[in-house]
């Protein structure tokens, strides 16, 4: 026979204190209340068809296919419809607001950092030995061997294995500074000295070297870079007091 257990709301509320989610809780709180305050201040608003186009894409991104679903969602989430409404309306208002404090700074911001947004085709083993490195490496660059047998033979990873170490399109930021500064100096094709850094030697291959590009994708990534920092700033200066 199942147990039935009463969860308050006091309950919930002692549940994310003892999970130490209450710092996010509050920062999500000032979040909220910043945003709508510089909305006010800024005399913007949400139409009403905006809503509806936000929430129809929010309804597609979770799969909501129809009214059934949508609601199993929601009960799942503890959320109401009015719930749902106003987490649409927040997230728009966010946008909106990002458009109105950084829209005409973009581009400015991508030149003066374009550099960070270059991108590299590569390969990539990791070696425990700085030797056995080198002189694979000089077995490769003399031709007694290529990366694609060398990585068939020490890479471990089973399915990176397959693909002969392929890491595809990386980011100079997801790269350590030491391998990015010798990734992005490279004449691509070509093959890498061995690069020591705390996970081990690095064996890397340069397949091409992509220069940024301001698209769409990159405009929204600039644009949400430059709100989180404008949004912490302001939370840095809020000061908290509690009822």
């Amino acid at each position: 026979m199942s147990q039935a257990i009463t969860i308050k709301s006091a309950d919930i509320l002692h549940q994310v204190k003892l999970s130490y989610q209450m710092p996010q809780i509050i920062e999500g709180i000032i979040t909220r209340k910043i945003i709508a305050t510089a909305m006010a201040e800024a005399g913007i608003t949400v139409e009403t068809e905006e809503l509806q186009q936000a929430a129809d894409k929010m309804r597609l991104m979770n799969q909501l296919e129809n009214i059934e679903a949508t609601r199993a969602w929601l009960d799942k989430h503890s959320l109401s419809l009015e719930d749902f409404e106003e987490i649409i309306y927040h997230n728009l208002s966010s946008i909106k607001l990002a458009h109105h404090l950084f829209g005409d700074q973009v581009e400015s911001y991508f030149f003066a950092h374009q550099q960070d947004y270059a991108g590299v085709v590569m390969y990539e083993i990791v070696l425990d030995d700085q030797d056995l490195a080198l002189e694979l490496f000089y077995a490769i660059s003399e031709g007694e061997s290529s990366f694609p047998e060398v990585a068939h033979q020490y890479i471990q990873d089973p399915e990176l294995r397959r693909h002969g170490g392929y890491r595809g399109l990386v980011g100079r930021q997801d790269l350590k500074p030491e391998i990015a500064a010798a990734v992005f100096a490279a004449q691509p094709p070509e093959t890498l000295k061995p690069i020591v850094t705390s996970k081990g030697v690095h064996l890397i291959l340069v397949e091409e070297i992509v220069p940024a590009q301001l698209d769409d994708k990159r405009r929204s990534q600039i644009l949400a870079t430059m709100f989180k920092s404008w949004l912490q700033q302001k939370i840095e200066e809020v000061e908290i007091l509690r009822e």
